[in-house]
C-alpha cells in the first residue's frame, strides 16, 4: 500500500511507531486481535491484513490521527506493557500496580520492606542504620532464572524492574546518604553494582521496556502506589506508596506528597490526550469547530493538572525535599559517580544513565509536540530530548506520533489564521507557562535555597535548564498575541507573561552568580 511507512515491532503488545497518519502493527497470532480496541477510530481507515512470519501484518492509513489510544484499559491484560496511553487513564498505568512480588522473591520483597530509613511500623529500617549495603551482599541471590517464570507477564516485570531500581538507587547512593546526614557533600557513591542486583535488573528492564536504573513512570513515581480501598479509586486521600527510600510509607510524609501529587497529576491526563487527537483530527480535516473543541478540551485538562500541581506546597515541604532526593539522583553527569557504574557481569565498562526527573513524565512533552512549542537550539534542548528516552515504550511513540502528525498538518499555523483559535491556543500555551514556572518556583524554593549541588536529579543544570523551556514558551506566547490582541482576556494572560520573563531573568541571573555558572544565550 502506498504510503505505509515500516515500524520497529514493539515488544509483545504489538503496536508500532506511528509515522504521521500511516501506520504499521505487528501483532502475534495466537493473539486476539480487536480493531475496536487496538485502532482509536476517527474517519475512515484503510486496512490490509497479511501474515509476517508468526504475526499479523496490519497496515493502516488514515487521513486522521490514529495512533492506537485505549479507552477500555483491559486491566487483567498482562500481555501487553503496563504503560499504554489511554483516555481513561492517561499517562497512568492501564491498570493499579502490583503491591507485592511473587513468591520467588521474597528476599528481594523483605529487603525492600525493610530498606526505608522509616519502615511501615515507624522503627529505622536499613537505610537509617546504613546497613543495606551490607545486607544487600549477604542476602540477595541473583534471581535471574526466576524472572522467566514470568516473562511473559509484562506487569509482572514492571513491578519487578520498579522494586530492582529502587534497590539498586538505595545501594549505590547509601554512603552519600551517610555523608549528607552529617553535613557533607555527598562525595562519591558505590562505583559498581553487584551481580545480584545488576543481572535481573537488566533483564527485566529489556522485557518491561526501560533503561536499567530507575525511571519517573515506571518506577518512582507512577507505578509506585496502592490503594487503601478499592472502591475508593485514584482519590488522593486513598493513595499509599508502595516503596520508600525515606518516610514515604507515612502518607503524611514530604516524600509521599511529592511521588503521590504527581500520580494525581497525571490521573487527569485523560483529556490531554482526548484534546490532542481531537485538535488533530480537525487541523488534518481543516474542521475549524473540531480544532477548537479540541483544545478547549486541552486546556480544561490543563488547568486541573495545575490546579493539583499547586497542592505540592502543601504535601511536601520545601525543606524536606534534600534528604530523599539524594537517592533519586542518576549517574549521568554527577560528581557522584565520575566514570559511571560497572553492572557487574553485564559489561565491563562502566553505565551512565539519567535520573529519576519529573522531565520524564509525558504531559508536558506532549504538549510540547501538538502546539510546536520552538526550543532554542542549545545544549539545554539537547538535554531535554535525551530525556525523551527515559519513559515507557508506548509513550515514547505516542508522543512522536503527535509530534509527527501536528509537523503534518501544521497545528500553530493553523490556529493563528483565526482569531478565536489564536486565543485559545495561547491559553493552552499559557498553561504551559504556568506549569512550567511553578516547576521553576519548585526547583527555587526546594532546591536552589536547600543545597549547593549543581545538578538536577535527571543530571540537567539546576539554574538554567528550565528557564531555558519556561523562556520558548513565554516567547512563543508574544508571537502568539499578535493574532488574537482583539479577544478578551488576550492582554490580562500577557501582563502576567510578560511580569514573568522580567522575574525569570531577574532570578536566573541572581542564582547564576551566586554560583559563579554561566547564564544560557
Amino acid at each position: 500500500m502506498a504510503g505505509i511507512t515500516a515500524a520497529s515491532r514493539y515488544k509483545r503488545a504489538g503496536v508500532a511507531v506511528l509515522k504521521g497518519r500511516n501506520l504499521q502493527l505487528l501483532f502475534p497470532l495466537q493473539n486476539h486481535l480487536d480493531l475496536g480496541f487496538v485502532l482509536y477510530l476517527g474517519q475512515s481507515l484503510s486496512v490490509v491484513r497479511t501474515s509476517v512470519g508468526s504475526y499479523l501484518n496490519i497496515m493502516v492509513a488514515s487521513n486522521t490521527f490514529s495512533f492506537p489510544i485505549m479507552d477500555d484499559t483491559r486491566p487483567d491484560d498482562h500481555s501487553l506493557p503496563a504503560f499504554m496511553v489511554s483516555t481513561t487513564r492517561g499517562f497512568l498505568p492501564r491498570g493499579n500496580p502490583i503491591v507485592e512480588l511473587p513468591e520467588e522473591f521474597a528476599v528481594l520483597e523483605s529487603l525492600l520492606q525493610r530498606m526505608p530509613i522509616k519502615k511501615l511500623d515507624g522503627s529505622p529500617g536499613l537505610l537509617a542504620t546504613f546497613d543495606l549495603g551490607d545486607a544487600v551482599l549477604k542476602e540477595l541471590p541473583d534471581l535471574s532464572d526466576a524472572i522467566d517464570k514470568y516473562r511473559d507477564d509484562l506487569v509482572v516485570m514492571n513491578a519487578l524492574y520498579r522494586d530492582y531500581s529502587f534497590l539498586a538507587s538505595a545501594y549505590l547512593f547509601e554512603p552519600c546518604h551517610e555523608r549528607h546526614m552529617r553535613g557533607e557533600d555527598y562525595g562519591l557513591g558505590r562505583q559498581s553494582l553487584p551481580r545480584c542486583i545488576s543481572l535481573p535488573i537488566v533483564k527485566v528492564a529489556e522485557l518491561a521496556g526501560f533503561k536499567p536504573f530507575m525511571e519517573y513512570a515506571g518506577s518512582y513515581a507512577l507505578f509506585n502506589y496502592r490503594l487503601v480501598d478499592e472502591a475508593k479509586g485514584l482519590e488522593y486521600d486513598n493513595l499509599r506508596l508502595v516503596r520508600a527510600f525515606e518516610c514515604g510509607l507515612d502518607p503524611e510524609s514530604s516524600e509521599a506528597g511529592f511521588v503521590l501529587v504527581h500520580i494525581a497529576m497525571v490521573k487527569e491526563s485523560g483529556a490531554l490526550i482526548e484534546g490532542a487527537s481531537e485538535m488533530l483530527n480537525g487541523c488534518t480535516s481543516k474542521d475549524r469547530e473540531q480544532f477548537d473543541n479540541g483544545l478547549r478540551t486541552l486546556v480544561a485538562g490543563l488547568r486541573k493538572v495545575n490546579a493539583v500541581m499547586n497542592t505540592m506546597w502543601k504535601k511536601s515541604k520545601p525543606n524536606g525535599y534534600t534528604s530523599f532526593r539524594t537517592f533519586i539522583f542518576g549517574i549521568t553527569s554527577q560528581s557522584m559517580f565520575p566514570n559511571g557504574v560497572i553492572y557487574e557481569g553485564v559489561s565491563e565498562e562502566p553505565l551512565s544513565f539519567r535520573g529519576e526527573s519529573g522531565a520524564n513524565d509525558s504531559m508536558v512533552p506532549m504538549c510540547d509536540n501538538l502546539l510546536q512549542i520552538s526550543m532554542p537550539e542549545t545544549p539545554l534542548t539537547d538535554i531535554l530530548k535525551d530525556f525523551r528516552q527515559y519513559r515507557p515504550g508506548n509513550h515514547r511513540q505516542f508522543l512522536e506520533a503527535v509530534r509527527d502528525s501536528a509537523q503534518e498538518c501544521g497545528v500553530r499555523e493553523f490556529a493563528k489564521q483565526d482569531s478565536v483559535s489564536a486565543a485559545l491556543y495561547l491559553q493552552a500555551l499559557d498553561q504551559v507557562r504556568d506549569f512550567r514556572w511553578r516547576h521553576w518556583c519548585f526547583t527555587r524554593e526546594y532546591i536552589l535555597k536547600h543545597t549547593s549541588h549543581p545538578t538536577a536529579t535527571g543530571g540537567s543544570p539546576i539554574v538554567t535548564w528550565l528557564p531555558n523551556q519556561l523562556g520558548a514558551v513565554l516567547a512563543q506566547m508574544s508571537e502568539t498575541s499578535e493574532f488574537c490582541r482583539s479577544v478578551q482576556g488576550v492582554s490580562d494572560i500577557m501582563e502576567t507573561a510578560n511580569l514573568q520573563r522580567e522575574t525569570l531573568a531577574k532570578e536566573v541571573a541572581k542564582y547564576c552568580g551566586e554560583r559563579g555558572v554561566a547564564a544560557a544565550s
